[in-house]
């Protein structure tokens, strides 16, 4: 059983610490509007996390890995979502636009528990992995719907340890990421970021 579980918690480490989407997403709401709302875009990509575990454990994930026109479908609305979020990070960061502050800065990037949800929900790559990778180690002892139940709160929580300490690691450098040239850099570079990981989730295949 602590065999199993610590393979398991090996497996998530590695594909929570891999920066993809969630981190770009993260890094633009910190950049835009503080580490507060960075905060609440990470529990918005747990909820993500939880919902494809609930349609794993229903069998629907299982249903959308394995129907290829549900997947282009989701693959498509998830790169687009990316694509319309690194868009409008750089044109947030044009040379000429000041950066916006308080409650301007978080209208204008709207929920940041919604830009977390959303962009992780659109992602069928969970659904494959969860379906495809994760019951490889899982706790055999255990009846399959509660393995895949654990090994989803463990991808939970390693997702809210990792992003949250990155979001505190951001705040920590907030004087620095406050000079207006620094932040249109990042912010720029996160935007381009961002469209090339939707350029890639659209054009990658299966």
């Amino acid at each position: 059983m602590l065999t199993h579980l610590a393979a398991a918690l090996g497996v998530l480490g590695l594909l929570t610490v891999v920066p993809g989407p969630d981190m770009a997403v993260v890094t633009r709401r910190a950049l835009l509007a503080g580490p507060g709302d960075a905060l609440r875009t990470v529990g918005g990509i747990a909820t993500g996390l939880l919902i494809w575990g609930v349609l794993t454990v229903a069998g629907l994930a299982a249903v959308l890995a394995a129907s290829p026109a549900a997947y282009l479908a989701a693959k498509l609305l998830g790169a687009g979502y990316l694509v319309f979020l690194g868009a409008q990070a750089l044109w947030h960061n044009r040379r000429a636009a000041p950066a916006p502050a308080g409650n301007a800065a978080r209208a204008t990037a709207g929920s940041p528990w919604r830009t977390g949800l959303v962009s992780n929900v659109l992602n069928p790559k969970i659904a494959v992995f969860y379906t495809g990778l994760l019951p490889t180690p899982a706790p055999p002892h255990l009846p399959a719907a509660w393995a895949m139940t654990l090994l989803v709160l463990l991808h939970t929580a390693l997702t809210l340890a990792w992003l949250s300490s990155y979001v505190l690691l951001l705040s920590k450098a907030g004087p620095v990421l406050r000079q207006p040239r620094i932040r249109r850099a990042l912010g720029r570079t996160t935007g381009v970021v961002l469209i090339g990981f939707g350029l890639v989730a659209a054009t990658a295949v299966g």
